[in-house]
């Protein structure tokens, strides 16, 4: 394997490791309340704002990464990121109470917010095909999301909720350690820049409809997505009777719906190498509000066909803003940006959830939580309208020296 393949496979895993972290007491809620002695009726609920300090860290510690990353060095953070991240989850697993889950929580969120603007920025170096690569790297992610659930339940089934946390958290430690010693080598170089990426020095022009449609993009899907990722497994516990009842089966059924949406990301991600932006925006843009209101009135199988269905619309999103990213920003400023989009995505998502606690203890039930969200969706369609028809870099194909696999 070539350096430049070994780099992007440690990026493509630190997306995997981020996105399942930050997805693990989604799973393991329920358990670790129960093992609190706290109701089985409103444990969920209750253990659910525990978690929101992570998620708004998530978000607010990411312009403080790509500060350091700019002054210090992209490859020594992800370093920080993956043995940091690790560490924090062993740590959380010693908890003895709700307030000391949310600390070790919050302290994850903390390392978590590394990876996005540091890492992504890192799959964007050199230009080319900016889109197949996060196409790419957004399928790991997202398979970080498919697996939390699974990897979780079942530790859960055979477990505890604990171990859910040490397991992975040794693993990144690992994966931190193997990076570390492969950047002190010296092959963790980025890859040669494109000639179009050399002389891509300013913001291009209509940058300012550009971030505009970004910003609309990152508040109401972070929105979308933030309540989606966290709320499904939880959904299919309930509303699957038909199907099972077993926690290791929903959370495998659950993951099944991230892994295989998932992929959209990299259709959309060729699409947008090859096509005008703008378009496949609008088009994955209208089938969130579409299948995410069908997600309100349907249990068992339907829901699950038609919950796979909302996911890879709101998946097949997440390319498209860093692309566009890509083709108005220039590199010195893309962390930044970044870290500034991140923030509002995950400030938001964590606000999501605090909606979705409310509206599930107000006794609003699954209904009012998916029409909550098809309504916020809709917000994406006008960002698609916003977004300029073309840019100066909209067929910027050029392929990479060496290729991301």
């Amino acid at each position: 394997m070539t350096a430049q393949k070994l780099r992007m496979l440690f990026l493509n895993f630190g997306h995997f490791a981020d996105h399942l972290f930050m997805l693990i007491f989604a799973k393991a809620a329920l358990s670790a309340g129960l093992a609190f002695g706290l109701a089985a009726d409103g444990a969920y609920a209750e253990m659910i704002p525990y978690g929101v300090p992570s998620l708004i860290l998530f978000g607010a510690c990411a312009p403080l990464a790509a500060h350091m990353a700019d002054q210090w060095s992209r490859n020594d953070m992800i370093v920080v990121f993956f043995i940091g991240i690790g560490l924090a989850a062993v740590a959380t697993s010693f908890a003895t109470s709700p307030l000391e889950i949310a600390v070790g929580l919050a302290v994850l969120g903390v390392f978590a917010a590394i990876y996005h603007p540091v890492g992504i920025t890192m799959v964007i170096e050199g230009g080319g095909r900016v889109g197949w690569r996060l196409g790419i790297n957004g399928v790991w992610g997202n398979m970080g999301v498919a697996a939390a659930p699974l990897i979780t339940g079942f530790i859960l089934a055979a477990y505890d909720w604990r171990l859910a946390f040490v397991i992975p958290g040794v693993v990144s430690v690992a994966i931190g350690i193997a990076y570390w010693v492969f950047v002190r080598s010296g092959r963790a170089v980025a890859p040669e820049a494109t000639a179009r990426e050399k002389a891509h020095v300013g913001f291009a022009p209509g940058w300012q409809r550009a971030m505009l449609s970004v910003a609309l993009v990152t508040i109401a899907g972070g929105f979308v997505f933030g309540a989606m990722t966290f709320i499904i497994p939880r959904m299919f516990e309930v509303r699957l009777p038909g199907v099972s009842t077993d926690i290791a089966i929903t959370g495998l059924l659950a993951g099944i719906v991230y892994a295989v949406a998932a992929f959209a990301q990299m259709i959309v991600g060729r699409a947008i190498d090859k096509r005008r932006v703008k378009p496949i925006l609008l088009t994955v843009a209208l089938g969130q509000p579409i299948f995410i209101g069908f997600m309100a009135i349907q249990i068992d199988y339907a829901l699950f066909a038609v919950s796979l269905l909302a996911m890879a619309f709101v998946f097949g999103q997440i390319p498209i803003s860093d692309a566009v990213l890509s083709r108005y920003v220039p590199d010195q400023w893309r962390a930044k940006v970044l870290s500034v989009k991140f923030l509002l995505n995950l400030v938001v998502g964590g606000l999501a959830l605090m909606a979705a606690r409310t509206i599930l203890a107000s006794g609003g039930g699954f209904e009012m939580v998916m029409t909550m969200l098809a309504i916020a969706a809709c917000f994406i369609v006008l960002a698609g309208l916003v977004l300029p028809a073309r840019s100066g870099a909209e067929l910027d194909t050029t392929s990479d020296p060496q290729p991301a696999e």
